[in-house]
Parts: structure tokens; sequence; C-alpha cells
């Protein structure tokens, strides 16, 4: 792939304007350095794929500017192209970006781009969609869907002010869990198959996943009571949540997740509908810059 030719595929909606601020700063800075950028904005997450697959065929190195959505969505149109790709933080959670991380600075950033090694790492695939980081489905997934829907402050924060509504009313879910072919019962609030460490703005809820180990790192939170979901809450700003009792993690490469009731689903932020929802990992499909 061609580090001379980049193509930003920017959310304009992302961050409150953030996302477009940062690309036009970053798109000169790679210009002074040598480079040739395209900026296109999307108008949706399947415009978004088809932007980045376009880029990738013409042999561009790519950019996912904004939040989590929109990188998923361009890795969507990456996987299995062997482009080089670049996540630029912009939305309100960026955890996607916090695997591969740019410098703040423009200058900094045109400079890692333009040098930094890309290597292999894996996604995840679940109800037609490319996931990078994780997919949810409980009371997080609940959560996500609440800051959503009431447009809560553009910050970290509001996945845990979000959070903390839920719980309030929030009864267990009777889960069936399929992992690599092996059925079990399972009795919690919340499914989480993560390929990525982090969701909800910046929480390690699978402190122990790596995005280029061929597999999946499922996290499941048991039928605690209340006041033990609020210390597990707190805990996972630290990853020190699976130190807990009542929550388990486990590897596989594909699971599905049902419910006993009608229960969302999310996947990097992004709606997936409701359970059942199988995931399944893609490894080594995506070239990623700068992954530590």
């Amino acid at each position: 792939m061609n580090r001379d030719v980049f193509t930003a595929v920017v959310n304009p909606a992302a961050g409150a304007g953030t996302a477009a601020h940062r690309i036009t700063h970053l798109a000169r800075a790679l210009r002074e350095s040598g480079a040739a950028v395209t900026v296109s904005y999307t108008r949706s997450l399947d415009h978004a794929t088809g932007l980045a697959a376009t880029a990738a065929a013409a042999g561009h190195t790519v950019l996912a500017v904004g939040g989590d959505g929109v990188a998923g969505a361009v890795a969507a149109g990456l996987a299995g192209s062997g482009a080089d790709f670049a996540v630029v933080s912009a939305g309100r959670g960026n955890d996607l970006a916090r695997s591969a991380p740019l410098p703040a600075d423009p200058a900094d950033a045109a400079r890692a781009l333009r040098t930094l090694p890309s290597r292999p790492v894996d996604v995840a695939q679940a109800g037609g969609r490319v996931i990078l980081g994780s997919v949810c489905a409980g009371i997080d997934a609940a959560a996500n869907h609440l800051a959503n829907r009431r447009r809560l402050p553009r910050h970290p924060i509001a996945y845990q002010l979000a959070g903390l509504a839920v719980i309030a009313r929030w009864r267990p879910v009777e889960y069936t869990l399929t992992v690599d072919g092996q059925t079990m019962p399972f009795t919690g609030h919340t499914v989480v198959v993560a390929n990525a460490p982090w969701y909800g703005g910046g929480l390690r809820v699978a402190p122990h996943a790596r995005i280029d180990d061929g597999l999946l790192d499922v996290v499941t939170v048991g039928d605690l009571p209340r006041h033990r979901m609020l210390r597990a809450l707190a805990a996972l700003r630290h990853g020190t949540h699976l130190e807990l009792p009542g929550i388990e993690t486990r590897r596989a490469r594909t699971i599905t997740v049902t419910a006993d009731r009608p229960l969302p689903v999310y996947a990097d932020g992004e709606s997936l509908g409701s359970a059942p929802v199988t995931v399944t990992i893609r490894p080594g499909v995506l070239r990623l810059i700068g992954v530590p």
C-alpha cells in the first residue's frame, strides 16, 4: 500500500464537529509532508464502507475519522483488502482508537501515519457487520441505547450515567450461550464478546483481549445484586472487575447468545438489533497502523 496517498473517511457529525476540525489540521500536515489526501464525508455507515472499499482498491491508505461506529464501518470495507488503516479519534467513546493511538498533534500524527508499520489484526463478524471492538447483549447494551436515544453529552461519562439509570430498573436475563459448539445456560446481567479491551468510553471490559490473537474474549456478569453491580461498574474503569465474584471470562472463536426476552445488542456503539446473535472471529484480515 502507498503511504504517499491517503483517503480520510470522515463522519461530519462525530464529536459535535470535532471530526471535521481534526481532519482539516491532519490533512494539512500530511500534505505538507508530501502526501496526497482525499477527504470524503460520509452520509451513513454503509456509505463509509463503500468509500473505504473504493479507496483500498485504488491502493490508498485509509483513515477512519470519527467515533467507533465509522471506524467499524471503514474496517468492513477494508477487511481482506491488504490496505493500511488507521483510526483518527474524534467521537464520543473512541474505544477502537485506543488499540492503535495516534499523537494528538497533527504534525506528529502525520509523521506517525507516514512511517509507523502496520500489522495484521483480527475483526469480529456479527449480524452481517464487521466489529473491531466488542459486542454486548444485556445491561450495557441497554445503557448504550439509552445514551444514544436521550442524546446524552458527547463524552465517555454519558455511557456511565446511562448505566446507572438502567441498573435502577434492570432484572437478570436467562441466557443460553453456545461457545465453540458447547451449550451452557447462564443467568446474569450481560454477555460481552470482545475483540479489543475497551468499550463504553474507556472501560477495560476485557483487559486481556488482544486484537491479533485469533480469539474472542467472552466476559459474563452473573446475577449480582444492585450494590455489587455498582461496584463492578466502578472496577471497569481499571479492568479489575474480573477479580470480583460472579464475573467470568473465557475465550472462543465463535459464540451464539440467546436470551429469554427481547434484549438489545450493540456492537462498537451501534445497534445490532436484538438477541440472538452469533459472533465469529476473522483472524488477521485487517492491517492496522501503529499497534503497540
